[in-house]
């Protein structure tokens, strides 16, 4: 997750239009809501629809399966996602567009940059834009925009009405995880699976340095240290190439600690140690204020007066994973993900690549169901189409696998059994690498021929892979959104700059940051965080 600072200033005026705009957010909640009615579609249109997905069974959208929806005037719906945009991505669009055509409808994206979207995305949705869905999660505005009525709140009804191939094929129990005092605001993915987080790094330039393999952190960080002493100097090739922050790194990090979040609003994070149990409040620790966070950002000053990345990293607008890819750095962090990257890396002469699990004594979280979602949104004047966009993108194989591989015969092929092969041109699609694709994965796709050093990580993973016991609790933070509005503002002007080593006294600037959200309203969200939770784990545990 990457992102530049959001300012105080822009928080100050999104919090003033926040207020002008609830009028009409409910009235457009209202307005879309009011639709959840239609009469049964006749089943027969479902028979050559299977009760479960697989691989080796294609599944075709049809029109008829849509007849509670007027399709009879084209319409496009909007949408809009975050992330970096494939080389390829207008072609890709522009055949979903085509098979699209029976249903009279069309597609239209917007994808904001992993460096922007932290400031357009709560602007976006308040600013009269036209946007019907939208891609969200924890870790993206969720529950913030969702408690804000920013998305639309629907009921299972609406799903098997205007939504009948996810109705029928989605994971029952996924939908607990996106519900807000009772409403589905958002439709989850359609898997789980290991999340670990892992690093890649040049194997050629450590094995330069006689660097053989890396089995810890102090392994990492020894090698992001010599890189920046013994190989920048001569080529310019950063250890690594970091973007806005080191999201991804500090997870890696954190994940040798044995630690899950509770709960996650923007950036205020609570964790507890894992031990296989539903662990009790008391047992919770604030993310900033834990021992590991302060040996983390120690770290992180240590690396950047090295010269591990850019003293302008807080505003690169190249991804440390493209980055990474074109040679210009060493490492990245990130989940199997990074084995795209290395792969392209590896086209270029005497390139070689290695990924590492350096927290191998851990655990690795099983993805959460809610962890990429698609939310429909509350203003949107087409709510019934969108969510067949959805179900259609979601649900039918060739737009699914248009989405998540790109165009069958230039980016991929498939065998039978539904495993895939990258082919030449997948540099200019990568696999999954669009966050429409991850709200929108029905399982891992399969690669056929998968390289032996991911298997062998992906195997490693799932063997020791956890599932987060607090995955079902749902904070609810309408009563306390303009506190976490002001807090996220604290933590986003400050952690990104902890992150990336930038401030002379990280411990100074930590308590300093503290001291503010905690004057922004840090103890009335904690305190109304403390009274949901309780009240769900005397339910859970009872």
């Amino acid at each position: 997750m990457k992102g530049k600072k959001t300012s105080l200033v822009a928080i100050a005026v999104f919090m003033v239009l926040i207020m002008f705009s609830a009028c009409s957010k409910s009235e457009g909640k209202a307005a879309a809501t009011s639709s959840d009615t239609g009469k049964t579609v006749a089943e027969d249109v479902f028979k050559d629809i299977p009760t479960k997905i697989t691989a080796d069974k294609p599944i075709k959208a049809t029109p008829a399966m849509y007849s509670n929806i007027d399709l009879s005037k084209e319409d496009t719906v909007y949408i809009y996602l975050i992330g970096d945009t494939p080389n390829d991505w207008d072609k890709v669009v522009e055949l979903a567009n085509e098979y699209l055509k029976p249903f009279n409808t069309k597609v239209q994206f917007t994808i904001m940059a992993w460096s922007d979207y932290q400031d357009l995305y709560p602007l976006s949705l308040i600013s009269g834009t036209d946007i019907d869905a939208i891609f969200t999660a924890p870790w993206c505005y969720l529950w913030t925009e969702a408690s804000k009525g920013s998305f639309l709140n629907f009921s299972e009804d609406f799903i098997k009405k205007y939504m009948p191939l996810t109705d029928r094929l989605q994971i029952k129990g996924s939908w607990d995880g996106v519900k807000l005092n009772g409403n589905i605001v958002a439709i989850p993915q359609n898997a789980t699976n290991p999340n670990g987080k892992i690093v890649a790094i040049r194997q050629d330039l450590a094995e330069k340095y006689g660097i053989k393999e890396l089995k810890s952190w102090e392994d990492y960080k020894n090698f992001c240290l010599t890189i920046a002493e013994k190989e920048t100097p001569q080529s310019g090739i950063l250890a690594m190439a970091a973007s806005g922050s080191n999201g991804e790194l500090w997870e890696t990090y954190r994940q040798a600690f044995d630690t899950m979040p509770a709960i996650q609003n923007g950036n205020i994070i609570y964790y507890y140690k894992y031990d296989g149990k539903v662990p009790a409040y008391k047992d919770m620790s604030f993310a900033y204020e834990t021992d590991y966070f302060k040996s983390f950002i120690a770290d992180m000053k240590e690396m950047a007066d090295a010269g591990v990345w850019s003293r302008s990293a807080l505003t690169n607008q190249i991804s440390d994973d493209d980055a990474f890819a074109a040679l210009a750095g060493a490492s990245i962090a990130w989940n199997t993900s990074v084995f795209t990257f290395m792969d392209t890396a590896e086209k270029a002469e005497g390139v070689k690549c290695a990924a590492y699990d350096i927290t191998q004594k851990s655990f690795s979280i099983g993805e959460a169901m809610n962890n990429n979602d698609m939310a429909i949104t509350a203003s949107t004047p087409r709510p019934e189409r969108t969510a067949m966009i959805l179900d259609l993108f979601k649900m039918d194989t060739y737009l699914n696998r248009l989405i998540r591989l790109g165009i069958e015969g230039v980016h991929y092929s498939i065998d039978n059994q539904g495993n895939y092969t990258a082919l030449d041109k997948a540099t200019d699609y990568p696999a999954d690498n669009v966050s429409f694709g991850w709200a929108l994965k029905n399982g891992e796709l399969v690669q056929a021929g998968k390289d032996p050093r991911r298997k062998a990580i992906e195997d490693e993973e799932a063997a020791k892979m956890a599932v987060c016991p607090t995955e079902g609790f749902v904070f609810d933070d309408s009563k306390v959104q303009f506190e976490a509005q002001a807090v996220n503002a604290v933590f986003d002007e400050y952690i990104p700059s902890l992150q990336l080593g930038l401030f002379e006294d990280p411990e100074a600037k930590r308590a300093e940051m503290m001291k503010l959200a905690n004057e922004a309203g840090l103890p009335v969200f904690e305190a109304e965080f403390k009274k949901q939770y309780e009240a769900w784990y005397a339910a859970m545990t009872k």
